[in-house]
């Protein structure tokens, strides 16, 4: 994450802001009392907040963990021809 300075921020706004968006590369902001801050881009932080609200929720990793296994193991479902053509289109 690269940092800079809330002076050069407000001095540059509009090239930090699409830098971050374009870049999907959180900025941090620093001020002269040593407090800070993060820019982000929207979808970048729904993402994450996203991500948080899965690794939250234990029935959620739960399964995920039974998936990784079922994969492994390749004991999963295996859908037939008809439905894989079904799904992809074809």
């Amino acid at each position: 994450m690269n940092t800079v300075s809330v002076n050069k921020f407000r001095d540059k706004l509009k090239s930090f802001v699409e830098q971050v968006v374009n870049d999907h590369v959180p900025l941090k902001v620093t001020r002269r009392t040593g407090e800070a801050f993060v820019v982000i881009s929207a979808d970048d932080w729904e993402r994450d907040q996203e991500t948080l609200h899965v690794l939250q929720n234990s029935s959620l990793m739960a399964q995920i963990a039974e998936s990784m296994e079922t994969h492994r193991n390749k004991t999963g479902y295996s859908p037939t021809d008809e439905e894989m053509n079904e799904i992809t289109g074809i």
